[in-house]
């Protein structure tokens, strides 16, 4: 690292740990570069070139893991997490919670308690699956060998949610992707939580066209986080909708398959199927 690279380094660092010590305050951009002696301009991309995000997101998530923890405790209500986080109202954090969690800050607290979940099982030429949906979107999809199994892995991602066996409208335009033009996946709404770089990275995964392969590698480099093929390895195992969010089109750069969460056949012949539609 040269004296520059480092000097860049400190100065984000700087400024991260200013952010984390100060969130309650809400600082703003101009606050921020000026504590690190930077423009607005300059220091925006320079910390969006380190961390990986604006400093306002940044500052986003800050407060919403920190929200978080506040709801965590069972006597705070959505109105102490707002004004402990520096919000300005919980109306401010409820916007936060649905951008960055998926979900709002009730049921946040309350485990998905305010949250209806429908699920159902189907058939797919790669064995059967499980695939559940809230009002806004598919939230989970995974293949399934055993359906008691499967529902216990869809409870424990919303432990207090009210659920339905029924297949809904939003289901079945989802399942129609194992047998229509893969194009029409924008048609599909998603209800998906995770942290930021998460998000990042399975909005990544959806711009991987059928029959078309990618690497850990190509992921990091794409949301420009050259050093984090390890990272992006962790979200892509994290992944809580699949085939929708296209992680059997994942594989190492040396051409091995790599890992995948519903197994390797399973990989094999998924990437085989596409293939063999692509080339038709």
């Amino acid at each position: 690292m040269n004296s520059q690279q480092e000097l860049n380094y400190n100065r984000i660092a700087e400024a991260i740990d200013y952010i984390r010590c100060n969130f309650r305050s809400q600082p703003d951009l101009d606050e921020v570069a000026a504590k690190v002696h930077l423009s607005p301009f300059h220091f925006q991309r320079l910390f969006k070139d380190w961390a990986g995000v604006s400093p306002k997101k940044f500052l986003q998530y800050t407060s919403v893991a920190y929200a978080k923890n506040v709801l965590r405790n069972q006597e705070a209500t959505v109105f102490d997490a707002a004004y402990d986080t520096g919000l300005s109202g919980t109306g401010r954090l409820h916007d936060l919670f649905v951008k960055i969690e998926g979900m709002t800050p009730g049921e946040f607290k309350n485990g998905g308690e305010n949250l209806s979940v429908n699920y159902s099982y189907a058939e797919t030429p790669f064995g059967n699956i499980i695939v559940a949906s809230t009002h806004r979107g598919i939230c989970y999809m995974a293949f399934a060998e055993e359906e008691t199994a499967a529902f216990q892995l869809l409870q424990a991602q919303f432990p207090r949610a009210a659920f339905r066996q029924i297949t809904d409208i939003i289901q079945q335009n989802a399942l129609y992707i194992f047998t229509q033009d893969w194009k029409k996946l924008n048609q599909i709404k998603l209800h998906v939580k995770g942290t930021d770089f998460q998000l990042k990275v399975w909005e990544t995964l959806l711009q991987i066209p059928e029959g078309q392969l990618t690497t850990y590698g190509a992921i990091a480099e794409k949301i420009q986080k050259p050093r984090a093929s390890r990272a992006v390895g962790t979200a892509i195992g994290s992944n809580p909708v699949a085939f929708l969010i296209p992680c059997h089109r994942v594989i190492q750069s040396t051409g091995m398959l790599g890992g995948y969460m519903w197994g390797i056949n399973r990989k094999t012949a998924i990437i085989g199927w596409e293939a063999a539609k692509t080339n038709q």
